[in-house]
């Protein structure tokens, strides 16, 4: 889609060079009777470097293109009511192209709001004090928390306070869709307080775009989806429900920050030899999930009742399953997961990600 527009915006430009052309004379332009003053005609060459200017732009992938783009399509579309007989067909072209100019500002603003939530929430947060951690310090939790915190390499090192990741992703929007949407995600975490910031860029198709903003903070979570980051689909704050549920989401995420289990707003209790529950809560929200391994340690699962969203009336069974670990920045994560969902219809598999970069401070 993005090169289709590319070839519009280029063509649309080109039209108005010939209006400066028929203006000194240079060319007739044929599709406009009626004269051009040399005036009109400096007008429709700004037009045309404007056009260029946006073509330019789109090509950079620069953020403001869209600005450019809108000063061409104002002045061009003066032009054109200046000389309406013989050129308004041309406003159907800027319409189109001032859709493409809403849709650009739009992205705009949605990526200047993610980079501020990201400001305020790394600015807010503090560097975890413990030392390194050491199987004295980890004694208290249960057999199975140590042996993981072991197995994963965690111990020796210091206690991880922020992480940065990106992801590549396929998702499902529904159950029953059959094809995988392909997309990709960027997340920060901070562990004192505990807060995360995730947002998703996802194709739906070649003409369509979904982008969406997730987020834990001060123990409220915020979720936002736009279509062509124009078209709001959903926008859920300030409700129980979605708190408790990204409340979770955090909790279950730990595992790609181990030291986190050490934090005073997380509680520990022994389900079996390879489980054990984790209760959290934090600034009036608590949520809880179950943490399953295998017998050397290695981390399988975690499962919480949880809220699809702000509308249901029961959570429902959520699922997080770790289908390849590796070792990243000295520390063994799982790499690869899918997120599920048990319904009444059976087991709906939404998510699949896929961890590209990780890093820690």
């Amino acid at each position: 889609m993005r090169s289709a527009l590319v070839i519009f915006v280029g063509l649309h430009g080109i039209v108005h060079l010939f209006g400066f052309l028929k203006a000194f004379g240079l060319s007739e332009f044929n599709a406009i009777a009626q004269p051009i003053s040399k005036y009109f005609g400096s007008l429709w060459l700004l037009t045309f470097i404007l056009f260029s200017a946006t073509l330019v732009l789109m090509l950079l992938h620069n953020r403001f293109w869209w600005l450019c783009g809108l000063l061409a399509v104002l002045l061009s579309q003066l032009l054109i009511i200046n000389h309406w007989t013989d050129a308004k067909f041309g406003t159907l072209a800027n319409i189109i192209i001032l859709l493409a100019v809403l849709i650009g500002y739009s992205g705009y603003r949605f990526t200047n709001k993610i980079q501020e939530e990201r400001t305020v929430i790394l600015q807010n947060s503090r560097s975890v004090e413990e030392q390194i951690l050491s199987q004295k310090a980890i004694a208290d939790l249960p057999p199975i928390i140590q042996k993981w915190l072991t197995s994963s390499g965690i111990i020796g090192k210091r206690p991880i306070s922020h992480v940065h990741l990106t992801q590549e992703l396929q998702l499902k929007m529904k159950p029953g869709q059959e094809d995988w949407y392909k997309g990709t995600a960027e997340q920060y975490f901070t562990v004192d307080p505990p807060a995360f910031h995730w947002d998703i860029n996802t194709k739906m198709n070649p003409f369509l775009s979904v982008v969406g903003r997730d987020k834990f903070e001060n123990g409220k979570g915020e979720m936002v989806i736009k279509l062509l980051s124009l078209l709001p689909v959903a926008n859920a704050a300030n409700d129980p429900k979605v708190n408790q549920a990204t409340l979770q989401r955090f909790l279950g995420e730990i595992i790609w920050f181990p030291s986190a289990v050490m934090s005073p707003y997380i509680q520990w209790e022994t389900l079996n030899g390879v489980s054990a529950k984790a209760t959290m809560d934090y600034k009036g929200t608590i949520g809880s999930g179950e943490f399953h391994f295998d017998t050397n340690g290695n981390f399988k699962k975690f499962v919480a009742m949880r809220y699809q969203d702000a509308k249901a009336s029961e959570p429902t069974e959520w699922t997080v399953i770790a289908t390849k670990i590796e070792k990243r920045n000295g520390i063994d994560i799982p790499v690869e997961c899918e997120a599920a969902w048990t319904l009444d219809s059976g087991k709906w598999t939404w998510l699949k990600v896929k961890i590209k970069y990780i890093t820690y401070d």
